[in-house]
């Protein structure tokens, strides 16, 4: 990540200093920024374009919004019943394979395969912010002292692996997503990498593209098949999701099997440590009083298209696609909804 100058840093800081940025702001700050005061002032920074009136107030609503959602404390609120928990691992697909070169954590996002459908959209919701805040608590801090440098960024590749029309029904859940990232962790994932996108994916992807943040937009980057080959550039082979191994123009020593790790599956480090930390985060109120059964609401935006402007959109792209291809069986069917 690009370094703010010291000036305009210093600028914020004032800013803050003179705005009286204590009690409930300050407690929640020094939770988010892991002693890191200075880099996250930057992240906000760079979010508004560098405008220190902007970046302000963007730090301040994301810091009341964790305060008044109690953020702090959500990784003492596991998702319980258990079975409740597997069901949105199973349908809401993200792991953790490894490190970049530069010794950015590699988070694996199962875009295609992910259904959003046997919960509602407040657990999936839940679900995502733990894995920030696993994130942000945990993964980014080992990668520091690991890599002896500060590192508060991550890389995502995005599988689109069975990605179908039917997936435009969790387009407001993924919205909400994008949306809460891009509002309060800002400036956490260095480069997105789209990889084994179907001939589909560029009409979907234009319905997606105009819910984004602009420099979300630009952080994109669709590789060719499962983009071992350009991905190997970046991270050794033991880094690569399982879902990355399968073909290329390189090597073929490394073929894929079904032995391999699957980081999307309960079984995989990644999600036994984020179980049990958020199990262990959890135990003392647990001998105060029981953990409360259902989801723990969190306050999100609406997307900024509505639904009838999302359908009209999803309908206009397919008729350019449908009619040759067959796509359009169905479409009279498709809702447009949250879950």
């Amino acid at each position: 990540m690009e370094i703010s100058s010291e000036h305009l840093i210093n600028e914020f800081q004032k800013m803050i200093d003179d705005s009286q940025f204590d009690g409930p702001l300050k407690i929640t700050f020094e939770a988010m920024h892991q002693g890191y005061p200075r880099e996250n002032l930057c992240r906000f920074l760079k979010a508004r374009d560098d405008n220190i009136a902007k970046a302000h107030t963007m730090l301040l609503d994301c810091l009341n919004w964790r305060i008044q959602n109690e953020i702090d404390d959500i990784m003492a609120k596991p998702i319980v019943p258990e079975h409740v928990y597997r069901a949105v691992r199973d349908s809401q697909l993200v792991g953790m394979s490894g490190y970049s070169k530069e010794g950015l954590p590699v988070l694996a996002v199962g875009v295609g395969l992910s259904t959003y459908d046997k919960a509602s959209i407040h657990y999936y919701v839940q679900s995502h912010i733990q894995m920030n805040e696993y994130r942000d608590r945990v993964i980014l801090p080992a990668a520091t002292k690991k890599y002896n440098r500060h590192i508060n960024t991550c890389v995502k590749i995005l599988d689109m692996t069975g990605l179908k029309l039917s997936a435009l029904n969790q387009i407001k859940i993924l919205t909400v997503i994008s949306t809460i990232d891009d509002l309060n962790y800002p400036e956490k994932t260095d480069t997105y990498y789209v990889v084994n996108a179907p001939y589909i994916f560029s009409a979907c992807w234009k319905v997606v593209r105009p819910l984004l943040q602009e420099r979300t937009r630009k952080r994109i980057q669709v590789l060719q098949g499962c983009g071992r080959d350009e991905l190997l550039k970046i991270m050794d082979y033991a880094s690569l999701p399982h879902f990355c191994r399968r073909e290329g123009s390189g090597s073929s020593r490394h073929l894929w099997t079904e032995k391999d790790d699957n980081c999307f599956s309960l079984d995989n480090s990644f999600h036994q440590q984020l179980y049990n930390f958020v199990k262990k985060q959890g135990e003392p109120k647990e001998r105060v009083a029981p953990v409360k059964q259902g989801s723990f609401h969190v306050d999100f935006p609406e997307p900024v298209l509505g639904d009838a402007k999302i359908a009209e959109t999803i309908k206009s792209e397919f008729q350019k696609l449908g009619d040759q291809n067959g796509l359009l069986n169905g479409l009279g069917n498709l809702e447009i909804n949250g879950h």
